[in-house]
């Protein structure tokens, strides 16, 4: 299978045809290569045909965990000799062990094309100075990622993470007009122009455009426009990706802010139900787990991996930038997801009202200091710059919280700067009893 670079164009008809190719190729390479879907397969006649997919039983990142444990350092689904292995990732491990992540030369390749796709769906062009801000420290989000923005013919400024002081400086003094970061990462800057540059406001950085991921709540218009407000730059949604399949594969335009999925020609796509593991068709309007399948990987391919992250399918037509794969949101995660009282919570629904109020900085934290049930959702929300704590306002937006979620919510206020920013990834749902 060629990659074409630009696939993500590609009439569905076609992209289907060289999907099925692709799987084909992948199938008896996998069955050859990897230990570990050998034995998770067993005797099951491993299907030709894409549409037969799901006959296969699911693996996630529990299992992988395990295999790496059991055969380190890359596991027993690393389906490549050692030697071609290209490039060496680990992820943090801050949400249990930490992964070693390996890719051949073809991999890297891959990956740069369709993460590039990505960065250039939200805008960036080869007319653009992109700081990267990001954790270039082993993490994919930090070289891999600078690879991408690399391939849309952006200048690109391997800036990482830490000293913001110089990072403004040197916005200021070469013209920096783009940054890439976490959403949460600007409230970051905003606190040390304001306690380092008070003659300087955030706009006056200039930068125009924001490439964000990592993170969610960029789907929030109350995040977006804030964004606007204060930095005036235009928030774009550019790096939606799940680590072990690909560090970025969907990111809007500037004609719609869902995600347009953009790797269908190197990944093949699937909805299941969290709860019960039954497929879900994709249709506009449905909602369920995403489950993704390498068609083209050689080091540590997978099969029919759960993501985690539960998708809402907006449209399957294409779109007005002609791009023709899915597009959709990220409700949330599944281990992210908090069951009060029967009510599915995630939250990004939480942020969305809280967005909409001035009295708070829209940062929060769902600290859960005893496993479930439960019968209130615990909310902690920092007020926003100037703002007392007041009588009233608590219940009032606990009652705003109520209105929208359905849910009974205790309020605990804090005063602005109470909660930690970070430069990477925020940790939302806090579970003390873990």
């Amino acid at each position: 299978m060629t990659l074409l670079l630009d696939a993500e164009y590609m009439p569905l008809e076609e992209l289907a045809l060289m999907q099925q190719q692709a799987w084909q190729k992948q199938r008896d390479y996998v069955l050859e290569h990897s230990a570990f879907y050998q034995q998770l397969w067993g005797d099951i006649q491993v299907p030709e045909l894409l549409e037969d997919l799901s006959q296969l039983p699911l693996s996630d990142k529990s299992q992988l965990r395990l295999a790496q444990a059991e055969h380190p350092p890359f596991g027993d689904y690393l389906a490549a000799q050692p030697e071609v292995a290209n490039r060496f990732h680990r992820t943090s491990g801050t949400t249990g062990q930490a992964m070693n992540l390996v890719m051949s030369a073809q991999d890297c390749e891959i990956t740069e094309i369709v993460g590039g796709r990505a960065q250039a769906s939200a805008g960036l062009t080869s007319h653009h100075t992109v700081v990267h801000c990001l954790n270039y420290q082993m993490w994919m989000g930090g070289f891999t990622d600078h690879r991408t923005l690399e391939r849309t013919g952006a200048t690109v400024v391997p800036f990482g993470v830490g000293n913001t002081e110089l990072l403004i400086n040197t916005i200021l003094e070469t013209g920096i007009n783009a940054i890439s970061c976490t959403p949460s990462y600007p409230a970051v800057l905003e606190q040390v122009l304001a306690a380092k540059f008070p003659h300087l406001k955030p706009a006056d950085l200039g930068l125009k455009l924001g490439l964000f991921g990592g993170e969610p709540g960029l789907d929030d218009p109350q995040l977006r426009a804030r964004i606007k407000t204060t930095w005036g730059m235009e928030a774009r949604n550019a790096n939606y990706g799940v680590t072990d399949v690909f560090c970025n594969f969907a990111a809007q335009c500037q004609h719609d802010t869902a995600l347009h999925f953009l790797a269908g020609d190197v990944l093949y796509a699937e909805l299941i139900d969290p709860d019960t593991d039954q497929p879900i068709n994709i249709e506009a309007g449905q909602r369920g787990e995403l489950v993704l399948t390498h068609l083209k990987r050689q080091c540590q391919p997978l099969v029919r991996f759960r993501t985690g992250d539960i998708i809402a399918v907006d449209a399957t037509e294409a779109c007005s930038c002609e791009r023709t794969g899915i597009r959709f949101r990220v409700v949330g995660r599944s281990d992210d997801m908090v069951v009060v009282r029967g009510l599915n919570l995630f939250p990004t629904m939480v942020a969305a009202v809280l967005n909409e109020m001035a009295e708070l900085s829209g940062d929060y934290r769902v600290v859960l200091d005893q496993p479930p049930p439960y019968n209130q959702l615990p909310v902690q929300v920092e007020l926003a710059h100037g703002y007392v704590i007041s009588d009233g306002l608590s219940a009032k937006v606990a009652a705003r919280l109520k209105q929208n979620l359905g849910a009974n919510v205790h309020v605990a206020l804090l005063v602005f700067g109470s909660l930690p920013v970070t430069e990477g990834k925020t940790k939302r749902v806090i579970r003390n009893y873990v």
